[in-house]
């Protein structure tokens, strides 16, 4: 489980919550497209973690259901287990996140995303959180 303790205001300050992105509690960020959800994890997560040097997704394929680990993340400080926001099926995992973990922490939102999901129920969507819901959360 990706857990943090929250740094003060003025380290919040400088976090990238993109509006048009949905957020778990866990520090996950999901964008979705039509019935496909890309998964990653946030800047405020990448920035708690410090250096990623590995991530290791070996479920590819696989039905999973919302809160079970996809995955796992490891950087220098510690290696956390990374949660389904949504239940699906995983049917892309990023080509370069094995050669090039550190793309997590250069760019979280972009070429650091983790895995796409066809969603299995989109009404699971709802509970997440918005943008202003995540930066209440890690304020």
């Amino acid at each position: 489980m990706l857990t943090f303790t929250h740094r003060k205001k003025i380290k919040f300050n400088i976090m990238n919550v993109p509006a048009d992105l949905k957020y778990t509690k866990e520090h996950e960020w999901v964008k979705v497209d039509g019935n496909i959800a890309t998964v990653g994890i946030t800047d405020f997560a990448q920035s708690e973690l410090g250096d990623v040097v590995f991530v290791e997704i070996e479920t590819e394929g696989e039905e999973l259901d919302k809160e079970e680990t996809f995955g796992t993340i490891e950087a220098v400080k510690t290696v956390s287990d990374m949660f389904m926001p949504i239940s699906g099926k995983i049917i892309e995992v990023n080509p370069g996140i094995e050669d090039a973990p550190e793309s997590v922490n250069t760019d979280a939102y972009g070429e650091g995303w983790m895995i796409k999901i066809e969603m299995s129920d989109t009404s699971e969507l709802d509970s997440l959180l918005s943008a202003t819901d995540y930066e209440s959360e890690i304020a």
